[in-house]
């Protein structure tokens, strides 16, 4: 048996897979289509430990661990040539993520959409903070002329830190947020870092601590997000749901999570208790797949909606941090990770 990716109660260790894993797990010949994994056994199935551990033997034998591993150039996003667009969803494949950076001529709004639309993703969910282009505007909300309850009630357009967390944890399932687009526009003066993981990543040093941590993650009921209200009464109804599901339509992993501590109801059993105690401490630990960087401006990330968190910043009075975000509710047209 594999060694444990991670260490709950002790700094986590990578499980190096023996040279030339990557080819004996994925054999030659192009990905098949992300639809045949519900047609074979998964390996987010807890009863098939077979086919967990050749995708997971695939999956760390790519996995990055500088983020410059997901760097991908880019001359023009408004029109991407065929190597940028496969760069972009090969890593998208193996990491369910990709870093982008162009010229400072292409540094706008418009790239988001049109980027998006090239590696295949079409359901924006226009959330109510966002633009009538369905993108919103990352930055310090300073509340002027805008509703009772403004953006500055919401920890993204303040200064402050933001916990790990998927985007869209407190959406229904039929509102699942499935992709991102994250664009900087412009960086803040000083801090404003984000950390990055991958969700399959985290799911296997989870399950190599213990199969009943995803058990217990994967529950109905496993975490509840507390009704929003406003003036008008209930905004936002509660959402009870699993941390980690797995796609009906495709066979991806979804994961829904929040390490906030406030306005959050887990599941009141042991096994709960200890699958989230776990995450907590992978998710603080040095584990070398989470990714640390600060965005210049022109750059962003492609993501499947990863795990990632934000710091602390000081921004400039003349030229404030502004990051566009798309979020979408379906995937990019990254092929499976080729495991069988």
């Amino acid at each position: 048996m594999n060694a444990p990716l991670g260490q709950c109660r002790a700094a986590p260790k990578l499980a190096q897979p023996p040279r030339g894993a990557w080819r004996e797990a994925t054999g030659s010949g192009a990905p098949p289509s992300p639809g045949l994994l519900r047609r074979a056994t998964s390996p987010y199935t807890l009863d098939c430990d077979s086919s967990y551990r050749r995708w997971r033997e695939a999956k760390l034998a790519v996995a990055a661990t500088r983020a410059e591993q997901l760097l991908v150039p880019i001359a023009n996003p408004a029109a991407l040539n065929e190597d940028e667009r496969s760069a972009l969803l090969l890593r998208l494949s193996q990491h369910n993520m990709a870093l982008y950076q162009v010229a400072p001529a292409h540094n706008h709004k418009a790239l988001v959409q049109r980027l998006g639309e090239q590696l295949g993703l079409r359901q924006l969910d226009a959330n109510w903070l966002a633009d009538e282009d369905g993108v919103s505007n990352i930055t310090v909300a300073r509340g002027e002329g805008e509703p009772s309850q403004t953006r500055a009630d919401f920890i993204p357009y303040t200064t402050q830190a933001i916990r790990w967390h998927t985007d869209g944890y407190y959406h229904p399932a039929a509102r699942q947020i499935r992709s991102m687009v994250l664009h900087c526009a412009q960086p803040a003066a000083r801090g404003g870092d984000n950390a990055l993981l991958d969700h399959e990543i985290a799911y296997i040093a989870l399950r190599d601590q213990s199969p009943e941590h995803i058990r217990a993650l994967m529950a109905p009921d496993a975490m509840t997000i507390p009704e929003r209200r406003d003036e008008h009464g209930v905004a936002r109804a509660a959402q009870s749901g699993p941390v980690f599901s797995v796609s009906t339509a495709d066979g991806s992993l979804h994961m829904r999570y929040t390490a906030r501590t406030r306005s959050i109801v887990w599941k009141d059993d042991a096994a709960t208790r200890a699958a989230v105690a776990c995450l907590s401490e992978l998710l603080a630990s040095p584990l070398p797949h989470i990714l640390r960087l600060q965005m210049p401006a022109g750059m962003g990330i492609v993501a499947h909606n990863v795990l990632h968190d934000r710091s602390t910043f000081v921004d400039s009075p003349e030229q404030p941090r502004l990051l566009y975000r798309a979020r979408y509710c379906d995937r990019t047209h990254a092929q499976e990770l080729v495991w069988r």
